[in-house]
């Protein structure tokens, strides 16, 4: 038995120019970090030649083209094992959260079949083999942000150039840094999931009506990178967001809401100095950068969503348990 873990993201700035539409005119950049909420994906020999996976249903097949669950059957079909194996998947977080689920399954899904062929590879392989299945195969409208994030691990730096090569700055922050931004940041769960699809086809159509726009997110990721590294933990990170997020509700309609406008400026009214939707939009978790000193009152604001507690992990998907046949 094979049992991989990979993290879950938080996309700090920069999001949206990940999309090939946007960066195929120059290039895009995202700061994004993982944090210690995982997907668990196991992998076992079956006792015979059939194939069964186990998620939200249960599908037993005797040929891959069987599969309905469109993201096992191509990871099965890029690493060429046709039968004989089980696949069972737990996450810690729903899915159309707005944290990279779907990007982190299939990064710990890869990870976890070549373990199980007996080959061991990069996170950069891992992370180019998810973008092939999600972007190239299965035609998801999404960029490349989160199989990066889910393979590499950590605070990093993204760039992504228009030759379709990924430029990685991990962004190694010491231990009081880390420390420092833990604290400072709170998740919101609104309670809301939806599919981002919807969302970035909107926006992968309008990217070349915003591409303005979408400059200043980028140059924004840049800004935040220099924040980190020079300046340290400090209010322009709460800035940052704040402004990131006045302009991603520019791309679509459909980013925002009543319901997240509402609880936003509640946060900011309440201490919180900025915020942002992680994720696509339209639901999901808000994030917030707050000083400690303001952070009962920002929860009291927000008192009724769910609070979710979670840690900078510094770790990419890994093999967290390695069976004997």
């Amino acid at each position: 038995m094979i049992i991989s873990r990979t993290p879950l993201r938080i996309s700090f700035a920069g999001g949206g120019t990940d999309l090939g539409a946007y960066y195929s005119n120059g290039y895009g950049a995202v700061v994004s970090l993982t944090i210690d909420k995982y997907i668990y994906i196991t992998v076992n020999k079956r006792f015979d030649d059939t194939i069964r996976i186990s998620y939200s249903k249960t599908e037993i097949v005797e040929n891959i083209d069987q599969i309905q669950h469109d993201i096992v059957r191509e990871c099965l079909k890029l690493t060429e094992i046709t039968k004989g194996i089980e696949i069972t998947s737990i996450a810690d977080i729903p899915a159309g959260t707005g944290l990279g689920s779907s990007s982190s399954f299939t990064v710990g899904l890869l990870n976890a079949l070549y373990t199980f062929k007996g080959e061991q590879k990069s996170s950069e392989y891992l992370a180019k083999e998810a973008c092939q299945i999600e972007i190239n195969l299965l035609g998801k409208p999404i960029g490349k942000q989160d199989q990066y994030a889910a393979a590499f691990g950590n605070i990093n730096y993204f760039r992504f150039n228009s030759d379709e090569t990924v430029f990685h700055e991990p962004l190694n922050l010491n231990t009081t840094d880390i420390d420092k931004l833990n604290k400072k940041m709170l998740l919101f769960y609104t309670g809301i999931t939806r599919s981002a699809s919807g969302i970035l086809s909107t926006q992968k159509k309008e990217t070349k009506n915003k591409l303005e726009l979408l400059d200043r997110m980028r140059d924004q990721a840049n800004e935040l990178k220099n924040v980190l590294l020079i300046d340290g933990i400090n209010k322009k990170i709460g800035d940052i967001l704040h402004d990131g997020w006045m302009l991603k509700k520019q791309l679509s309609n459909r980013i925002s809401n009543n319901t997240i406008e509402n609880y936003y400026w509640k946060a900011r009214e309440a201490g919180a100095v900025g915020g942002k939707i992680l994720g696509a939009g339209g639901g999901g978790f808000l994030l917030f950068y707050c000083d400690e000193d303001k952070q009962e009152r920002v929860r009291d604001a927000l008192k009724d969503m769910k609070k979710i507690d979670f840690g900078i992990t510094k770790h990419g998907s890994r093999i967290i348990f390695l069976g004997e046949d």
